[in-house]
């Protein structure tokens, strides 16, 4: 006959209810740990993928991720010259948020370097790759769109011609892939009012300059397009990504690289490097303060609980002492107990947060180095909540029975 399972049945109702209060602290503890696997997984996603092998970025820089970072598209060109380097594309990626249907479309715009990027490394869902130049879009699921759903960003609409899954930038918002030209006219879209005030504005200060007296030509060309001023070079990058010939030596080419006077360089282990102790590292402390808080808080609630259990038992004990019952049997009895409340209460955490870690809005990655981990600390703390009812257990005399 086992004393804990006896025992458990006759205060069944305040085991049970303790069981799952300490289910879901657990499942709370289980999610911060997936939320956060799920933080560096979105922040690393774009720079794992992408698997470029250096990342070219502004002067003095920590790349797009970190800090606004502005490299002329030129650069691009330049990279290709260089000894060792197989090939070269521009980086854009921004964020922007527009009302579509009456609701709110949030999005993280993704240019490819189009047509030799065309979206080939996606994981899609449904549809396919972009297939021309313009006006097309591969958007995650996160977003909401739908396939074949047509979209105005800027001043141009998109029709959506791919789904992926997955694909989260580092703020947490769904990932939409156009080309390089197509990210840049949606970044850089304005008003017919704003572009009218921005020429009539050049047109103006060419009136006043020296050249502009002596040329009246030119303040016509002022007026006009942007890309019909020669002065006015086409719009920057964020980056520009590397990827290396075989055989080429990662740490040559990168030193030839920064020894350019408007560039820095990064190896995609730094890149990640860089996103891990930036955007993610606050968010890692914080959460990991958390986790630390609600297991003291898990532990001093089963102490509390096996405590209160034992004491409505001391007649019990006192009972089994006067019968001659060893301090194993005691000891056994409440360690038992505890145990069970701490898996049962891993066990609920686990089923619960299957059903309920998909519905949140950011990803909840759990993984089994995760759950092995907290499987532990859920033995720790039940071995240590016991203690303070094995103590109380211990000092019952024989002798108790009679009062």
């Amino acid at each position: 006959m086992n004393l804990a399972l006896r025992d458990i049945r006759h205060s069944f109702g305040r085991f049970a209810l303790t069981a799952v209060g300490i289910g879901l602290l657990l499942m709370v503890v289980m999610g911060m740990g997936g939320i956060y696997r799920g933080l560096v997984e979105d922040a690393t996603l774009l720079v794992d993928r992408i698997g470029a092998d250096l990342w070219v970025v502004q002067k003095d820089t920590r790349g797009p991720f970190a800090e606004m970072s502005r490299l002329p598209a030129s650069v691009e060109d330049r990279l290709r010259s260089v000894s060792g380097v197989a090939s070269a594309g521009s980086f854009v990626s921004h964020t922007l948020q527009r009302e579509d249907a009456g609701r709110p479309l949030r999005v993280t715009i993704q240019g490819l370097a189009w047509p030799q990027d065309r979206g080939a490394w996606l994981p899609l869902l449904a549809g396919r790759t972009l297939a021309q130049a313009h006006y097309e879009m591969v958007a995650d699921l996160s977003v909401g769109l739908s396939l074949g759903q047509v979209v105005r960003l800027g001043r141009d609409t998109y029709t959506v011609v791919g789904i992926t899954r997955n694909m989260i930038s580092a703020g947490g918002d769904g990932l939409a892939f156009t080309t390089l030209a197509d990210s840049q006219a949606i970044q850089y879209a304005a008003s017919g009012e704003a572009i009218r005030l921005e020429r009539a504005a050049r047109r103006n200060r060419a009136q006043d300059a020296d050249l502009g007296r002596t040329q009246p030509a030119l303040l016509g060309r002022a007026a006009g397009l942007s890309a019909g001023i020669p002065i006015l070079g086409p719009a920057p990058v964020s980056a520009v990504l590397v990827r290396l010939a075989p055989g080429a030596d990662p740490d040559q080419v990168g030193r030839s690289i920064a020894s350019w006077p408007d560039v820095s360089v990064y190896s995609q282990e730094q890149q990640r490097e860089l996103l891990l102790k930036g955007s993610v590292d606050r968010s890692r402390r914080q959460i990991g303060l958390f986790r630390a808080l609600l297991i003291v808080v898990s532990t001093i609630i089963m102490a509390l609980i096996l405590y209160t259990l034992t004491l409505d038992k001391v007649h019990d004990i006192a009972v089994l002492k006067l019968m001659g019952a060893r301090n194993g049997i005691i000891f056994g009895l409440i360690l038992q107990q505890a145990l069970l409340l701490g898996a049962i209460g891993y066990g609920i955490a686990y089923a619960v947060g299957l059903g309920v870690f998909p519905r949140f809005p950011r990803r909840v990655l759990i993984v089994a180095a995760d759950l092995h981990m907290l499987a532990g600390v859920v033995v720790g703390i039940s071995v240590l909540a016991s203690a303070l009812g094995i103590w109380r257990a211990m000092q019952v005399q024989p002798s108790e029975v009679l009062s």
